[in-house]
């Protein structure tokens, strides 16, 4: 009895923040009290929004309230402990909010240890000794504490979801293998798991070779700049002795010869730079692919495996490890060459040469697979093309699919689709299924009134105004709009009229890694309307607009 009463003191002199006995007690207006450290640090992480709350009765204050001592309880505090109250032991460690408590614990319950996918329950580390103890549970499947255990019962026979439908694609109980999935293929969903944890294994093992191929690259562009800086170090000083000996009038070509070499040196260095840095936030997103995979693959629940498992977004295309080719080049060392046949000529060879001076530090590059030459005939840019179809889950309701979803009309009334996210609500719009990274070309053929051929990440707006959905009107897409007479590129509601002739076949060439967009006006020749250069930092999809009268159509036309 005198045990309980001290469990009853210990619960009531405890603060509610850090689960132990109060230190530096303070009470706060609406009379609950807590340590000062802890109501500190809570109203610390509360002071952006300039409201502070209870913990408890969530009772806010403004402004502020000023913290004082309760010494009167501090002091029973301290009194009590001398009688023997003490600070809960580690092992009863109260849950909080964040926590999953104990489903057999009553009153205030503790953390659970461990969660039973057969009782579908959580246990604190007294509850769940039968598990381990008796033979009656020998069977069931512990995992981590988890507060999703009720999502692995159906909600429509309240049964266990031991099964995994192939044609839906979800977890279901063996009532519904007798019901709406009648016929279904299915597998039990431990094998399924078991299945795609291999996949999900070879998915990690092609990322951690990618990151090693990346560190490679990245460790060739090091070695890159010191020669670079090197070669540039060494022709400057072998200049400025050459330079010395000249008379006045070389004392000028000497200054230029510096500024420019140092001046190449930079812009070497800044293209090496650009590189370095793609290829550290590719090796940084990789990882975090890695570091994602390996979590899910550590999901001990099936289910919760398998809900996680469709939610995993594709691998970006991957960069060959030889795409970065770093070869012998003398950099500077021709500059010095030059510079040295100058001093022993007379003045009048040294105005000669000097162009060649010039010339020899100009022609210095970094010679990378990166760069390679864009494609120049429409056979070159077919090396490129790509099968392309449109997602009917993004077209806007007045948009009609057809000839395997690569033809768009617009309609007069709207479609019956299904209702989906994706879907574009207000503008008439639709995007392919395909993502599009790399090198990739593709011909748009039209017939009508306007259309837009465009670009666009798959994170631009679906529901909203022009300005946020509109191919175009946002920094999110690039839009070439296809007029009767004309055509104007778009982004970011920045509107370019271009001069060009009258097709109806738009070519679009996209080299995702170089950041650059080019549309081209199809006939007998290729003829380009715009290019444009920028970073892409997500991979792009191919999209369709029309803005004047139904009966337009838009198709994206088959190359292979």
């Amino acid at each position: 009895m005198a045990q309980k009463g001290l469990q009853l003191d210990r619960e009531t002199f405890s603060c509610s923040i850090c689960l132990d006995l109060l230190k530096d007690t303070v009470t706060i207006p609406c009379g609950h009290n807590y340590c000062m450290n802890c109501i500190k640090t809570h109203w610390d992480e509360e002071d952006w929004k300039k409201l502070y709350s209870c913990p408890q009765c969530r009772k806010t204050f403004t402004p502020r309230p000023v913290l004082v001592k309760n010494t009167m309880l501090a002091d029973l505090v301290e009194e009590l402990k001398k009688t023997g109250l003490q600070d809960a032991p580690a092992d009863h460690c109260y849950a909080g909010p964040e926590d999953v408590a104990c489903d057999v614990c009553t009153g205030r319950r503790l953390k659970a240890l461990k969660s039973c996918l057969v009782c579908l329950a959580s246990y604190c580390k007294k509850h769940l000794q039968p598990h381990y103890d008796s033979p009656t549970f020998k069977k069931h499947k512990l995992v981590d504490p988890s507060n999703k255990l009720q999502e692995n019962i159906c909600s429509h026979h309240n049964e266990v979801m031991k099964i995994f439908c192939h044609n839906d694609q979800q977890c279901i109980c063996y009532l519904c293998l007798m019901d709406e999935h009648k016929g279904h293929d299915t597998v039990l969903a431990a094998a399924e798991r078991t299945k795609r944890q291999r996949k999900l294994e070879g998915s990690r093992l092609n990322i951690q070779q990618r990151i090693l191929n990346r560190e490679k690259d990245l460790k060739l562009l090091q070695q890159e700049v010191e020669a670079i800086n090197f070669s540039a170090d060494e022709t400057v000083e072998h200049s400025e002795k050459s330079f010395t000996e000249l008379i006045r009038l070389m004392e000028k070509r000497r200054s230029d010869v510096k500024q420019q070499v140092r001046s190449q040196q930079r812009t070497e260095l800044s293209r090496v730079k650009k590189l370095q840095e793609k290829l550290e936030q590719e090796i940084t997103e990789l990882k975090m692919n890695d570091a994602e995979l390996e979590k899910i693959s550590q999901t001990e629940d099936f289910n919760q495996f398998l809900h996680n498992y469709p939610s995993l977004s594709p691998l970006s295309e991957s960069r060959d490890s030889s795409s970065i080719n770093i070869r012998p080049l003398r950099y500077f060392e021709d500059v010095s060459d030059t510079v040295s046949e100058i001093r022993d000529e007379l003045l009048d060879v040294l105005r000669e040469k000097w162009t060649n001076i010039l010339l020899m530090v100009t022609e210095v590059d970094v010679l990378l697979a990166h760069s390679q030459a864009e494609p120049k005939t429409r056979a070159e840019f077919l090396e490129y093309s790509r099968e392309i179809t449109l997602d009917p889950n993004t077209a806007n309701t007045r948009l009609s699919l057809s000839d395997g979803d690569r033809k768009a009309t617009f309609m007069k009334e709207h479609q019956f689709y299904s209702s989906h996210s994706e879907r574009f609500n207000e503008c008439l719009q639709v995007l392919s299924r395909e993502s599009l990274t790399g090198r990739c070309y593709w011909e748009v053929e039209r017939r009508g009134g306007g259309v837009d051929v465009a670009v666009a990440y798959e994170t631009i707006s679906r529901k909203g105004n022009w300005d946020e959905c509109g191919f175009g009107y946002n920094n999110k897409s690039w839009s070439l709009r296809c007029d009767k007479n004309s055509f104007t590129f778009w982004n970011n509601n920045i509107h370019t009229l271009l001069s060009a002739p009258q097709s109806s076949i738009v070519g679009v060439y996209l080299d995702h890694r170089a950041g650059t967009l080019s549309f081209f006006s199809v006939s007998d020749t290729m003829t380009l309307l715009h290019r444009v250069q920028t970073t892409f930092t997500q991979p792009l999809y191919a999209g369709l607009c029309f803005f004047y009268s139904s009966g337009d159509t838009a198709e994206l036309c088959k190359l292979k």
